[in-house]
């Protein structure tokens, strides 16, 4: 929708942009100068805390078509025959999972067995064409080469018609790039003029924010910042540099910037921005979403309500005053007053906000009288018999009743329209029709309030700020009510901060501003593998680094490294000993984004700020130095996969080649100076560390968590709990508790439990036949997280009686008796049902999920089609996955 006041022009999206930071501050406790207050917003606990809940991902069209892959399923390529890598062939793509493409070779038809999975980025792919014209041969894989006696002629009907997939998107800069990641810092593209939809002027992207674009018209320079436009990529009025001469349109700079620079200023500025437009340009991919507008059935005259652009949630009769052609018509504010002044606004079909007659009256919401109505009560018959005017038909406007599944006190990531740079946490206030009430948190009133369509492109889920790295004002009293007592660890060295920004004195919680880095591929990465069978070292227990998923990623660098880090903190004997390792990693030449990490341990939560390389070189040296902070193999986790040997060969190496202080005997309590350790020699004083910074323990209000701790195992003592305490309210060094022998890296070990596993009664029960499934055998408890990687899930398939299909476990893993792909939709019921996520076996039923979609299922899918919270939605995540483990190890070759 786009505005104008005849003397003063209304831009409803440049106004100065607002930089809000990331919700923490801190004040420190002069009672003991270890103790300090912090205020940090987390989405997850804030929901939590309020029993409230987040609108659904899928409610957002605009950002779930951003995340899509540029590479859509149906499109042709040429792929390398693994049989014999000097020929190739043609393969379709059959769906695609960020840089990873399901391919399927031509002449297989519906028989899906040979599909297989390639990396955009390593596998050798090559667009249709490719090898006619580098002289390279075509032929068809050897397992169907017999199938057709004229491949010739079967390639030239699967191809005709066919899509064939970018050659720019498979190699060069922008290879493997989803659409949204395309639009790169200093992109131009053609933007309409807010006051007349046949003028368009350059403008270039100064930032791609998740694919929200901070926009600067061409001929402006950084001082005139408080012009630059936010849209979203997918909004009408971006087009792509060339479509205004194509359609035979206007060039002309904004009628509200032309006093600014002369007319020969503003024709060298197009020139210019035309020249670094062809000189980069944009793919055309960067469009293929773009939603043509439809034609609209407007006519002079007829009279419609909507949502006012001028006046803070009102809606008000409007009138059409001009159609400007078949796609675009003009609107203005009703004003029976003498010294009315005319508000103008350019619609088209889709604008948001645009409702029929009589709408606000069906769904109880106030209608604004025209100024000078004469009159108590507006009636829209006597009004439109007075001024002898028509209401626009209903059929002249988008489903007006489209809720799209929002409600009442839902909360998600909206723009502060006064504010177009400052994204805030909101909540759903009223659902009328298409139309959604917000409320901004951390916004004063009465600007906190506004109202937006379903369709707007300026409201997003939660958690989308955090995911694209842009700063959230948060709620003015974030989190926790009450303040909570912190112990600190303050770091020895802190990375310099980034020079600060403009902060409003609206936000009463100021975060400190992060960089947004880009979205290029410097800042992705794909998978770290988690390689089970190397040497675990002293902080991690080996059991639980066993369940942990082959790989994380690929995706943006800090949040896979994040997601990594998180699973190796709920895999270690004591978490907060772990993070507070890791607190303490750096390296000057890494190019870092600090990013919080928790850990929880016998009902406390420890907190610590942990420096995350963002780009995708640095990372191996990232998870080495990991490694070796946490005395274990330096290939437990790598973007190397150890398939049989470590090079380590960290199997037979003595344990002391990872840890200086494995096996010895070491007091937990702290020896005053002068004393003697166990092994006699003389202690060296306790050296009190300087204060560090992110560290802290807090007490859970509601804490379903029990103790991490195995059981026999060496930090099972109390006195090691009160070391680990104590290291960390001192701030004295603090010593790691003494793992034993048993938890090494030999894979025969078995790693003892708080819980007995269940699989090991169950063999017990097979081979010596005592009663270890009776109901009377012990359970023990569970741990409680929404970590994936935290949850340890040792139940045992069963599958109903009179059923041939068998799996057991063996050392924590399950083994099939009967290849998943095979399995039908009642046997993948039967399995659910033996899982602790037995509650979601009927939506398997009711989706018809057989072995082989189980196997394709991924924790995006299970929470956009099951419509799952985030926990359980991981909790059945990891069973999937531990089938998928078990199907690689079984029967993958």
């Amino acid at each position: 929708m786009q505005s104008h006041t005849q003397e003063q022009p209304l831009a409803l999206t440049t106004v100065k942009p607002h930089y809000p930071t990331n919700g923490k501050e801190e004040e420190v406790n002069t009672d003991a100068d270890s103790m300090e207050e912090e205020v940090e917003f987390n989405w997850e606990e804030y929901l939590e805390e309020n029993g409230a809940d987040a609108a659904p991902h899928t409610n957002f069209k605009h950002v779930e078509i951003s995340l899509q892959s540029s590479f859509q399923p149906g499109m042709k390529l040429e792929v390398a025959n693994k049989s014999n890598p000097d020929t190739y062939w043609v393969a379709t793509i059959i769906t695609t999972c960020g840089q990873l493409l399901l391919l399927r070779f031509s002449g297989y038809g519906e028989d899906r067995k040979a599909d297989f999975w390639c990396d955009v980025m390593t596998a050798e792919l090559h667009p249709v064409g490719w090898c006619a014209q580098n002289n390279k041969t075509l032929m068809p894989p050897e397992a169907i080469k017999e199938k057709y006696s004229d491949w010739t002629e079967f390639l030239i009907q699967d191809l005709t018609g066919a899509r064939t997939a970018p050659a720019n998107l498979l190699e060069g800069p922008l290879r493997g790039k989803n659409t949204v990641d395309l639009i790169v810092d200093g992109s131009v593209l053609e933007l309409q003029d807010l006051l007349d939809p046949y003028l368009y002027w350059p403008v270039r992207v100064i930032q791609n924010v998740g694919g929200r674009l901070r926009l600067r018209y061409a001929g402006l320079s950084e001082e005139y910042h408080d012009h630059d436009t936010w849209l979203f990529y997918l909004d009408v009025r971006l087009r792509p540099l060339g479509w205004a001469l194509e359609n035979c349109l206007t060039l002309e700079p904004p009628t509200e910037l032309r006093s600014m620079k002369s007319t020969s200023d503003w024709q060298q500025a197009l020139e210019d921005a035309q020249l670094d437009g062809q000189k980069n340009p944009l793919p055309l991919e960067v469009f293929k979403d773009h939603v043509d507008l439809p034609k609209h059935s407007f006519k002079m005259g007829m009279k419609l309500e909507m949502v006012s652009p001028w006046e803070q949630l009102q809606i008000c009769p409007v009138s059409v005053t001009k159609v400007y052609n078949e796609f675009y018509f003009q609107v203005m504010l009703d004003d029976l007053s003498a010294e009315a002044k005319p508000h103008f606004v350019i619609c088209h079909a889709n604008s948001p906000g645009i409702l029929p007659v009589q709408w606000c009256m069906k769904n109880g919401v106030g209608l604004e009288r025209p100024r000078a109505y004469e009159g108590q009560d507006f009636d829209w018959a006597d009004y439109l018999k007075q001024s002898g005017t028509e209401a626009a038909p209903d059929a002249c406007f988008p489903d007006t009743w489209q809720s799209r599944d929002f409600a009442k006190d839902m909360w998600l990531e909206a723009v502060n329209p006064h504010r177009p740079a400052e994204v805030c946490v909101a909540q759903v206030t009223q659902v009328r029709g298409r139309l959604l009430w917000l409320r901004l948190e951390g916004v004063p009133k009465p600007l906190s309030e506004c109202i937006v369509d379903v369709e707007s492109m300026d409201i997003f889920p939660v958690g989308w700020c955090e995911a694209n790295a842009y700063p959230l004002t948060p709620p003015i009293k974030p989190v926790c009510q009450k303040q909570k007592k912190i112990a600190v660890v303050q770091p020895e060295k802190q990375l310099a901060r980034s020079q600060p920004v403009e902060a409003s004195p609206v936000n009463h919680c100021q975060p400190a501003a992060l960089d947004p880095g880009s979205a290029n591929g410097r800042y992705c990465c794909s998978k770290i593998f988690v390689n089970h069978r190397c040497f675990s070292g002293p902080y991690l227990n080996k059991g639980r680094i066993a369940e942990l998923p082959q790989a994380v990623g690929p995706g943006k660098c800090t949040l896979v490294l994040k997601e990594l880090l998180s699973m190796l903190i709920n895999a270690a004997y004591k978490p907060g000993r772990v993070l507070k390792e890791l607190q303490e990693l750096e390296d000057q030449s890494w190019d870092c984004q600090e990013e919080t990490l928790k850990a929880k341990y016998k009902g406390k939560t420890y907190r610590s700020t942990i420096r995350i390389v963002r780009l995708a070189d640095q990372i191996p040296d990232f998870c080495r130095k990991v490694c070796v902070k946490l005395q274990c193999c330096p290939n437990l986790f790598s973007p190397i996969l150890v398939t049989d040997k470590c090079p380590e060969n960290c199997s037979v190496q003595t344990k002391t080649k990872y840890t200086y202080y494995y096996g010895k005997k070491r007091k937990l309590s702290k020896p005053t100076a002068g004393e003697e350790t166990a092994e006699g020699e003389l202690a060296k004083p306790t050296r009190r560390r300087k204060k560090r910074k992110a560290i802290f323990v807090q007490k859970k209000r509601r804490s379903s968590a029990v103790d991490y701790t195995p059981a026999g195992s060496p930090q099972d003592s109390d006195e090691g709990e009160e070391d680990e305490e104590m290291a960390l309210q001192s701030g004295s060094e603090g010593t790691s508790s003494e793992p034993r022998e048993d938890h090494t890296d030999t894979s025969s070990v078995e790693v003892t439990s708080s819980r007995p596993r269940r699989a090991t009664a169950l063999r017990r029960a097979v081979s010596a036949g005592n009663p270890a499934l009776s109901p009377e055998a012990p359970i023990g408890r569970r741990r409680s997280t929404r970590s994936l990687s935290a949850y340890n899930q040792n139940s045992k398939y069963q599958p109903a009686k009179g059923q041939d299909m068998q799996v057991e476990e063996e050392e924590g893993q399950l083994v099939l008796d009967r290849n998943p792909l095979e399995w039908s939709v009642d046997e993948v019921v039967q399995f659910i049902n033996s899982t602790d996520c037995a509650s979601l076996a009927g939506i398997f039923q009711e989706q018809d999920i057989d072995g082989q979609a189980l196997l394709l299922l991924t924790l995006p899918t299970v929470q956009e089609c099951m419509d799952l919270k985030l926990g359980p939605a991981i909790k059945l995540c990891h069973q999937i996955e531990r089938v998928k483990v078990a199907f690689y190890k079984q029967y993958a070759n």
